[in-house]
C-alpha cells in the first residue's frame, strides 16, 4: 500500500479516545473502490496489542483490507479476537496521541463519520462534514 501511494491524504476518520485511532480508507472513491475487494488473509497473533502498535481492522477471519488502527493504550483483550499487530510506532507517539479526537466513534453509534459515505464519497464528505479530522499526508518507506 505505501509503495503505491495509498497512504496520501488518507483520514483518521475514527478515533475512540484511550483505545485507538483508524484509517485506512482513501479519500478518492475510484482508489477506494479499487481496494475494497482485497481480502489479506490473517497472521497469527504473536504479539500483544500493547500501546503504539499496529494491526489491521477486520470484521472476521481473512477480512483485512486497507483498514489500520493504532493501539492508544494496552488493548490485550483485541489478541483472542484475531486482530495481528503488524507494526509498531517506534518514534512520534506523541502525534499520534494528538490526532483530533472529537467526532469519536462512527455512525451511527457516534458522532463520527459513516463509513459507507466515506467509501462513496471520499474526502469530499469528511472535509465538508469532519473539518477538525487529521489526515496521513504522504508515506513512505524508509532504508
Amino acid at each position: 500500500l505505501v509503495k503505491s501511494g495509498f497512504f496520501h491524504d488518507v483520514a483518521f476518520f475514527r478515533v475512540i479516545s484511550g483505545v485507538m485511532v483508524q484509517c485506512g480508507i482513501h479519500g478518492d472513491p475510484a482508489i477506494s473502490a479499487a481496494w475494497r475487494p482485497a481480502a489479506i488473509k490473517d497472521d497469527p497473533v504473536t504479539q500483544s496489542n500493547a500501546r503504539g502498535y499496529i494491526s489491521s481492522a477486520m470484521a472476521g477471519p481473512n477480512t483485512r483490507t486497507t483498514q489500520l488502527f493504532i493501539n492508544f493504550a494496552n488493548n490485550a483483550s483485541l489478541d483472542g479476537m484475531g486482530f495481528s499487530p503488524f507494526g509498531k510506532v517506534i518514534e512520534g507517539m506523541a502525534v499520534v496521541d494528538s490526532i483530533y479526537a472529537g467526532y469519536g466513534e462512527g455512525a451511527p453509534s457516534g458522532m463520527g463519520p459513516d463509513q459507507g459515505l466515506v467509501q462513496r464519497q471520499g474526502n469530499k464528505y469528511l472535509k465538508a462534514e469532519f473539518p477538525k479530522m487529521d489526515y496521513i499526508l504522504s508515506a513512505a518507506i524508509e532504508k
